[in-house]
């Protein structure tokens, strides 16, 4: 049987054109970490998160082994890291200081992950991985709604002028942007930025909107 792969199961959230479109973003189960900072910052914050989140998600992948695996498991490839953005000022996201930037790094999870699994998860990875800060991580349901969206190609600095296309994408289509605390600039990363030409790197970019007033 075919492993999952939702990038082409659900190609229209994750396989956008370069050419920005609105999207309805439906509720998907995330495990997400918080935080504070520059994520380019070396051994900082957000690499941390990030390694957490890989951590635990693999233990959940990885559970189907000696027996354990949990009601209604199947499988599946492991969904690319995502980024929620902002700053804590309460204004819409902008491209600035990096090191003022807030965060929640997070990577969906497979229906089948209840709270349960996800504690399961923590306890295996604190025993394995003590150094890392399980505490900071939590399992929760995100649901964006109505969105523009588009694919970059090229490195993150060069974001700006794929927003800008979409700002005008949406006054165009009597849009308005909607950010909120709870609805933020969001990134999917289908590269490795370690492993990849920034020139090719893809970015879903992601903004909440709303019936232009």
């Amino acid at each position: 049987m075919d492993k999952l792969d939702f990038k082409k199961a659900d190609k229209a959230l994750y396989m956008p054109g370069t050419s920005p479109s609105a999207v309805t973003v439906p509720e998907m189960t995330f495990i997400m970490v918080d935080g504070r900072g520059d994520p380019n910052a070396p051994d900082g914050e957000y690499s941390k998160a990030v390694e957490l989140l890989y951590a635990l998600t693999y233990a959940i992948k990885m559970s189907k082994l000696g027996g354990r695996a949990p009601a209604g498991y199947f499988e599946y490839v492991v969904p690319p890291l995502e980024g929620l953005w902002w700053y804590d000022d309460g204004g819409a996201f902008r491209f600035g200081a990096k090191e003022h930037f807030c965060w929640t790094a997070m990577i969906r999870q497979p229906g089948f992950v209840t709270p349960e699994v996800f504690e399961r998860a923590v306890l295996e990875t604190a025993g394995k991985k003590p150094a890392l800060n399980t505490g900071g991580a939590r399992l929760s349901r995100y649901e964006e709604g109505l969105c523009v969206q588009c694919m970059h190609v090229g490195p993150y600095d060069a974001e700006p002028a794929t927003v800008a296309r979409m700002d005008a994408f949406m006054r165009a289509g009597g849009l308005a942007p909607d950010f909120s605390e709870t609805r933020r600039h969001h990134e999917i990363y289908l590269g490795d930025p370690r492993k990849t030409d920034p020139a090719k790197l893809k970015t879903v970019i992601r903004h909440p909107v709303k019936p232009a007033e």
